[in-house]
């Protein structure tokens, strides 16, 4: 089974080494890597370049931005299978596109998530929070849950049938996706229980209270553009699954 990983970057030659390494590093045979460059002046293409074809495909040209990027990845790919990787992240270890595979051959589901560990961008051995996704259940979106959008690995038909990220949506555009793939279209999915990917930590809809406000408008703007009515509570359920992930912070990742 082919496999397509994206990586969408903007000047992150301070971090993307890492990534470009945790994927070529993987063991599984059939995969396809693809990096879309929104036109870097730090050093980042020429970085990229150095890893020459073993990269299958690299774009460097102006975007609209992560989202755009994405898409641009998604028309881009030849693999059955497509999973995302951000330049600032990586893999926990050199099976996992492995193991994604061998659920989705076990299973024949259309969707594979696992779970995610968060640590600190200056010292990555400093955990800050993990993302234990577990078990769904349909409904499960109503009462707050998401998988990690980085553990989530879908096959590329479902991107054919359902579309890709909506670019009218600045921070959300993973959830509305997700929501759309899951809660309203009712994919199949199947869990991976184990801690895949390496998140620094911070992002575009947690820098700071103002974007976590934007964020929670943009996620109930995800509901009403598929035509969906969440609970008067699910939108504030979601964050606060985030305090349930600060308990788990003593756990090791597993690998």
């Amino acid at each position: 089974m082919k496999v397509s990983i994206i990586t969408v970057v903007y000047n992150g030659v301070e971090t993307i080494r890492d990534c470009i390494e945790s994927v070529l590093g993987q063991t599984h045979p059939e995969l396809e890597y693809i990096i879309v460059d929104g036109g870097s002046t730090d050093g980042t293409v020429e970085l990229v370049k150095t890893y020459g074809d073993r990269v299958a495909r690299f774009v460097s040209e102006s975007d609209k931005g992560l989202y755009d990027a994405m898409n641009k990845g998604i028309g881009l790919a030849t693999g059955e299978v497509i999973g995302f990787l951000n330049a600032d992240d990586f893999y926990r270890h050199k099976d996992v596109v492995k193991h994604i595979v061998e659920r989705f051959l076990q299973t024949g589901v259309d969707g594979v998530y696992s779970d995610i560990v968060y640590v600190d961008r200056n010292d990555l051995k400093k955990v800050k929070r993990y993302w234990f996704s577990g078990l769904y259940k349909y409904g499960d979106f109503l009462w707050g849950w998401m998988p990690g959008h980085l553990s989530f690995f879908a096959r590329k038909r479902i991107y054919e049938q359902y579309g890709g990220f909506r670019l009218d949506l600045k921070s959300a555009a993973d959830y509305e996706l997700m929501l759309r793939f899951i809660h309203k279209h009712r994919i199949s999915l199947d869990y991976l229980h184990e801690t895949t990917i390496v998140m620094r930590e911070g992002g575009i809809s947690n820098a700071n209270f103002g974007n976590r406000i934007r964020a929670n408008r943009e996620d109930r703007l995800a509901w009403e553009l598929n035509g969906l009515k969440p609970y008067f509570f699910t939108l504030t359920l979601k964050p606060l699954r985030k305090l349930i992930q600060l308990v788990h912070r003593e756990r090791q990742p597993s690998g």
